[in-house]
């Protein structure tokens, strides 16, 4: 359980996905003035130098993010949808305004994002990147309180709902290494629903040949529809083929589920999805899907 890194893949096609749409949902929970509390459960290192042996073979975020920019540099910067600006935006002010050289996990997107009455817990189990997160952490100069354990994220969040605020967000977006992970993720969405069934859950898989990976997106649906809750469900193809194929080699494709969404998000991601196909894109089999359920 300890072989995956995210060094090797930050800043890829899928943290693009997922970190442009935790950027969109956090703006959205912040309007009100009330206390945000955010949990990840798979914090990983948490910042990631682009420029790291790790990243540079693999190349990944070459594919990603670095496309992504390269896109709105030949397009113009009005070309880009709100979401991807405000998502673009915060990556060149956590990097000063100059070139995106340090990437930002989860937990620090988090943490630049949030305020003075938020807080951050994040969980980490893998000794090398807790050690990193720690650190990171340590040095972030964000407004909110920043907390973190050695532990896995699966167990630690079920002392955490409901949260005090009664307001939060849940990140959860652990390796898959384990086929078990599939099913820990749909349990845990389960049981934050009954114990708080309000709050919002930000879920991103993988797309890969397992059954578990496909059959995932329609078993949290279900589950979110069998407690009258909403869900929003985005998916994102770059190529064909399996992971470790292709031109930009690593994983082809992967989703967002999202619980309890933003009313606004849908159409952010209507506008946002067709932008990273053609930035992103690396064959024509690339393509997106979004779907969504009472909202």
């Amino acid at each position: 359980m300890f072989s995956y890194r995210h060094a090797f893949h930050a800043g890829n096609h899928a943290d693009v996905l997922k970190h442009a749409t935790l950027v969109a949902v956090l703006q959205h929970l912040t309007l009100k003035e009330g206390a945000l509390s955010v949990v990840d459960t798979h914090a990983g290192a948490g910042l990631y130098k682009l420029d790291s042996n790790s990243a540079t073979t693999s190349a990944e975020a070459e594919f990603g993010i670095k496309a992504l920019l390269a896109h709105i540099s030949k397009h113009g910067k009005a070309s880009a949808p709100a979401l991807l600006s405000a998502y673009v935006g915060m990556l060149r002010q956590f990097n000063g305004g100059k070139d995106i050289k340090m990437y930002p996990g989860s937990p620090i997107i988090a943490a630049e994002l949030l305020r003075t009455q938020d807080r951050v817990m994040a969980f980490e189990v893998h000794p090398t990147d807790h050690r990193l997160l720690r650190t990171t952490l340590e040095q972030a100069t964000s407004r909110a309180k920043l907390l973190m354990d050695r532990k896995d994220g699966f167990e630690g969040i079920r002392s955490l709902l409901p949260p005090v605020s009664r307001r939060g967000l849940v990140v959860c977006d652990p390796s898959y290494e384990l086929k078990t992970d599939y099913a820990e993720v749909l349990n845990m969405t389960v049981e934050a629903l009954r114990r708080f069934a309000t709050g919002s859950m930000l879920i991103w898989y993988p797309l890969v040949g397992r059954p578990e990976a496909h059959d995932l997106p329609r078993k949290l649906k279900n589950a979110v529809a069998k407690a009258g809750k909403s869900w929003l469900h985005a998916t994102l193809q770059v190529r064909a083929g399996a992971a470790g194929q292709g031109t930009g080699g690593g994983l082809g494709a992967s989703g967002v589920f999202v619980v309890n969404p933003p009313h606004t998000l849908k159409a952010q991601m209507q506008e946002a999805l067709p932008y990273l196909v053609e930035a992103l894109g690396q064959d024509t089999h690339a393509a997106f899907k979004l779907e969504s359920h009472g909202n």
